[in-house]
Order: structure tokens, then C-alpha cells, then sequence
């Protein structure tokens, strides 16, 4: 999920997330099973499946894990996964884009479009609200793995387009199909990253009050805890204090 400005306002919902670690560990699964099925089980020749590999190490996902999600995709269990997107608007005209993996897109749909419907939002066609973002490549590095010029220098080297350095760690981008690249280039440098991903970044951000911030967060933990939904997009700006209050309540 992303949203805000910065990663910081997803931070009142970690626990809850640790809470659903056997619950990513399966979208990570699938999404190995299914990069390594659409190409090569070689991760050096499979840049699909290279970068889910990273994404799932940088999740603590056991080595047996993931050869088992690699070693599915040779075989035959009569799913057949495709990816679908899908895009609307939620609470406070935030727009909000879905990825998911289905192999059966008619259920994906229903349970989006309910969970739209029921938190003030709606479904839009493919491309309603895309518009609004750009797709790039994240990588997220610990404080301590470096100070700000020290990973600016290797993120520059390793072919990023950006470095975004505080307190609270470095976030490097690139281009989204140079991710699997910038971020095995970081890793010899720098060791494994906290996050590596392909997200969908807002161009502007849409402010939400509080009165619809509940509800906005509560749509968002609904898509996220469907099994067929990968990651959801928003562009949305809540304030640290209305987030606090969402924390506490």
C-alpha cells in the first residue's frame, strides 16, 4: 500500500501486518510461482522472478519458501493465474489502483467492487486513474546501511534516477524495469535491502480529513487482505494527527 508523501503513515498498521506475515509470505509465493512459469526458473536469466526473489528475501521469507514457490511453477495444479489491475476512487476522491493475481477474475472483481461500494468509493475503467501515477522502482535501505552520500554515490553507480535520505532510512529510486538490476548492484554494495518493490507512485496527493481517513484505511486493509490482491496504490495525504488518532482508536 502506498500513500502519503513518505512510507511513515503505514507504520500505525505494522502490527496488524506482522499479524499477516503467513499471509504475505503467500502473495510472495505466488508471485515467484507465477514470474517463474511466464519465463525461466533461472533468476539470472528471469529478471521477473530475480526481483521477487529480492522482494520475498527482503520480507525474511525462508530459502525453502521460495524454492518451493519455484519449483510449483513446473508443475501442474490447475491454477492459471493473470494479472488484473483495477482502479477507482475511494473516500475523499482518493484514487486508488489494485494489482492483483487471480485465477478467477469474476471473484477478484466482485470482492473488489464490493469493497469499493461499501466505503463510499467506486470502480473506474482501466486507465480512469493511472494517469495520476508513475511507475518506478523502490528499494529501501536501514539507516545504518550507509549515511546519505555514501548512498547516493552507490545508488548513482548503480543506475537509480533518485535517493531519498532521513532519519528513518534511505528510499532509492529507478526506473521500473531497471529495478531487479539497481537493486542486485546495491545489494553487493550494501547488502540485502529492507524492501525492494515496484510500486506505483503518485504524481500529486489528494488531503483527507479525518472523517474520511477511517474509512479510506479501512477499504485499503479489506483489498489488502484478499488473497487475490497483490498490492494497492493510493494517493491520498492524511495528516500525522489524524493518523495518530486512527492508531489509537
Amino acid at each position: 500500500m502506498a500513500g502519503h508523501s513518505k512510507f511513515k503513515n503505514i507504520m500505525h498498521r505494522k502490527g496488524a501486518q506482522d499479524a499477516k506475515r503467513s499471509k504475505l509470505f503467500s502473495k510472495l509465493s505466488r508471485e515467484i510461482t507465477v514470474a517463474a512459469k511466464m519465463g525461466t526458473p533461472d533468476p539470472d536469466m528471469n529478471p521477473r522472478l530475480r526481483l521477487a526473489i529480492q522482494a520475498a528475501r527482503a520480507q525474511s521469507m525462508p530459502k525453502d519458501n521460495i524454492e518451493r514457490a519455484i519449483k510449483k511453477a513446473a508443475g501442474d495444479d490447475g491454477a492459471v493465474y493473470e494479472e488484473v489491475r483495477y482502479e477507482g476512487y475511494g473516500p475523499g476522491g482518493v484514487a486508488v489502483l489494485v494489482e492483483a493475481l487471480t485465477d478467477n477474475r469474476n471473484r477478484t472483481a466482485g470482492v473488489v467492487r464490493a469493497a469499493f461500494s461499501k466505503h463510499g468509493g467506486a470502480l473506474g475503467e482501466t486507465g480512469s486513474v493511472a494517469f495520476m501515477f508513475d511507475r518506478v522502482g523502490e528499494i529501501e535501505y536501514a539507516p545504518a546501511a550507509a549515511d546519505a552520500e555514501a548512498m547516493m554515490e552507490a545508488a548513482i553507480e548503480a543506475g537509480a534516477e533518485d535517493v531519498s535520505s532521513d532519519e528513518d532510512g534511505h528510499l532509492v529510486t529507478c526506473a521500473f524495469e531497471d529495478v531487479a538490476e539497481v537493486s542486485t548492484a546495491l545489494g553487493e554494495r550494501l547488502g540485502e535491502a529492507q524492501a525492494v518493490r515496484i510500486v506505483w507512485r503518485p504524481q500529486n496527493s489528494t488531503p483527507v480529513d479525518e472523517d474520511k481517513a477511517g474509512t479510506l484505511m479501512k477499504l485499503i486493509d479489506i483489498l489488502e487482505d484478499d488473497d487475490d490482491v497483490q498490492n494497492v496504490f493510493a494517493n491520498y495525504e492524511i495528516s500525522d494527527e489524524v493518523m495518530e488518532k486512527l492508531a489509537a482508536a
